[in-house]
């Protein structure tokens, strides 16, 4: 059967959106992208992409690339469709960095020119709200632009922890920018404590399929107090009220962290790797 390669337009929007909805919580990412900013990019925003493959004219893989490769996603789907894609790219993609199923970004990152400086293994956690324990902490707010100050660096800490590199060294104005935005859209909740803010974390991508929690991070002298346990269930509670699922990816390195979501209801999925290169 013909397979063809080409980039999506409008007329496509159906065949993705059903095709990611195949497989909502390996595609949560990807469907949040679509509900947020569209098929095709709007002139004003930063480009982006959706390349698809298709078998006797059904569409059956999709790879997502923001810029010129500054973010490369590939949605939950044949391997073969995945490399056939990725192999198709090569001539006008760098990959720069990349997140989901561990054995499509392993083929993206061989294929798609990458210069890798920091590379993950992870799990993919999910929960519905049947599933979820009895944790909750109703001081876990949004956070507001008079939390900046502290937020920042709590976030920059974060980044620091879990990738490896100093955001604040690398663009400090920018990096402030970013948690600012994340701010002004309500995308990110924090715990105070006594006038410090000891918890945070972010929504990352939210559609009408669920939401997908990142940045999840406790100030190392609240650590192991439960915290996160109590945080980490009160916004799934939240979130699942409205919502019919929620995703965590989990650093295979960081067990304590996986205990917390399974203590709250996460159940594990398939292995995933995050990359970033220059």
């Amino acid at each position: 059967m013909r397979h063809t390669i080409e980039q999506l337009g409008p007329k496509h929007l159906e065949a993705l959106k059903q095709l990611l909805a195949k497989d909502p919580t390996h595609n949560l990412y990807l469907l949040g992208v679509l509900e947020e900013f569209g098929v095709v990019c709007d002139p004003a925003r930063a480009p982006f992409a959706f390349h698809g493959r298709f078998t006797g004219g059904e569409l059956n893989a999709v790879i997502f690339v923001g810029g010129s490769g500054g973010l490369v996603i590939p949605s939950a789907g044949p391997l073969g469709a995945i490399t056939e894609l990725a192999r198709s790219l090569a001539a006008t993609v760098q990959l720069k960095s990349c997140i989901g199923e561990k054995m499509l970004v392993d083929v993206l990152v061989q294929h798609l020119n990458a210069q890798v400086k920091f590379s993950k293994t992870q799990r993919l956690y999910s929960v519905s709200a049947d599933d979820l324990g009895p944790f909750t902490n109703p001081l876990l707010r949004v956070a507001t632009e008079a939390d900046l100050s502290q937020l920042v660096p709590l976030a920059a800490a974060c980044v620091k922890e879990m990738h490896e590199r100093d955001p604040l060294a690398d663009d400090a104005d920018g990096f402030a920018l970013r948690v600012k935005q994340r701010v002004m859209t309500k995308r990110t909740y924090v715990l105070e404590e006594n006038g410090k803010l000891i918890f945070k974390l972010d929504i990352g991508s939210r559609s009408q399929f669920g939401a997908e929690l990142e940045g999840v991070f406790t100030s190392a002298e609240s650590r192991h107090k439960g915290v996160a346990t109590l945080c980490v269930g009160q916004i799934s509670r939240f979130l699942l009220s409205s919502l019919p699922r929620l995703t965590v990816r989990v650093d295979d390195s960081n067990s304590a962290f996986a205990n917390i979501v399974r203590k709250v209801g996460y159940v594990g999925g398939r292995a995933q790797r995050f990359v970033w290169g220059e």
